[in-house]
């Protein structure tokens, strides 16, 4: 695979624009990229610490000051194959920061963690330095024994690998990230510029934020406990390897359905094997499963994303809003125009 040349994240110390941090930055973040990192949510966290340090997106580290690290101080390869140089190795002295992010990504089936990294967030942890997962960088928090009894949030794509991998932790996708008090946690992608701007406003306060935001062009900032943007089925309770993997297919083709025989491909079993899997596992036929997911997804888009009925229904796989409201009155006992009135009721 033919690789596009490094990007330097480190600070240029030789450029004008670059000129010593003062003594005391109000916010001092260490970022630790890790292998296969997400590309997105890395540049998304540090472009807003970039954009609050200075005044007109001059990139001085004068108000924020942050510093990109790797174990071995080599550069790191992001997920979509953009090789990035980092500053320096783990610092000596891990106490120097108030944060230290963990940005990782594609890499967490890997269960091993070197015993160095180990080690040093250990005694990051031990200073009292506060902790950030970015993406599946609590992965890496968890393997180093810093989660405990915090909740923690991660992507919804990877929330089921995590609580097998963790079964005794608490981990949700209702949030764009959670705050523990020493441990912050985040979904990752766009959820780490709302992780950002968060902090900034915090140290820096709310002026600072707004200028990001106005740089970024932005909407807003987005509070933690904004949902993350996706539909989640939690099918965590299906124990059937063969079964999760056809739910997992389903729920990635839940606007477009895939049929029983595109199922039973993506398995790699035969069309019986896996209406036998289904009914043995929950009692019921893999286009019925198919038929339950696509009326969720429709019930979370009335709540999350509303719009007429017939576009909901269309985006959910129905043929017409006819359909849809028949089938989703059968399951849930509620036509969807009642249930978007009722909906409304509650939040008033």
């Amino acid at each position: 695979m033919k690789l596009l040349p490094p990007i330097d994240a480190a600070v240029a110390p030789a450029s004008p624009l670059f000129a010593d941090p003062p003594a005391a930055p109000q916010l001092s973040v260490g970022l630790v990229l890790l292998h296969q990192f997400t590309l997105a949510a890395f540049s998304g966290l540090i472009d807003v610490l970039r954009l609050a340090a200075d005044h007109g997106g001059r990139s001085r580290q004068i108000h924020v000051r942050w510093r990109v690290m790797s174990l071995d101080g080599l550069p790191r390869m992001s997920s979509a194959g953009l090789t990035v140089n980092v500053g320096s190795a783990l610092a000596d002295d891990p106490g120097e920061f108030d944060y230290i992010a963990m940005c990782g990504g594609n890499d967490y089936p890997n269960a091993q963690l070197a015993p160095e990294m180990r080690q040093w967030l250990e005694r990051a942890s031990a200073a009292r330095v506060r902790m950030l997962g970015i993406c599946t960088g609590t992965f890496t928090l968890a393997q180093a024994g810093l989660i405990g009894s915090r909740t923690v949030c991660v992507h919804w794509n990877v929330l089921d690998a995590f609580r097998d991998r963790f079964p005794a932790m608490h981990a949700v996708v209702d949030h764009l990230f959670v705050d523990e008090g020493d441990v912050i946690t985040c979904a990752g992608s766009t959820a780490a510029i709302d992780l950002g701007l968060y902090l900034v406003n915090r140290h820096c306060g709310s002026a600072k934020a707004q200028q990001v935001v106005r740089h970024m062009m932005l909407q807003g900032i987005r509070p933690a406990k904004v949902p993350q943007a996706h539909f989640y089925a939690d099918l965590s309770y299906i124990r059937d390897v063969r079964v999760r993997q056809a739910a997992h297919y389903v729920e990635q083709r839940i606007d477009n359905p895939p049929t029983l025989d595109a199922i039973a491909r993506y398995v790699n079993v035969g069309r019986r094997q896996l209406e036998r899997a289904f009914q043995e596992t929950l009692g019921l036929s893999p286009m019925a499963f198919v038929r339950g997911m696509r009326l969720e997804y429709g019930r979370w888009r009335l709540l999350n994303h509303p719009r007429s009925i017939t576009e909901i229904a269309l985006d959910c796989g129905f043929s017409d809003g006819a359909h849809f409201s028949r089938d989703f009155r059968a399951r849930f006992g509620v036509s969807p125009r009642q249930f978007l009135k009722d909906a409304g009721s509650a939040r008033e």
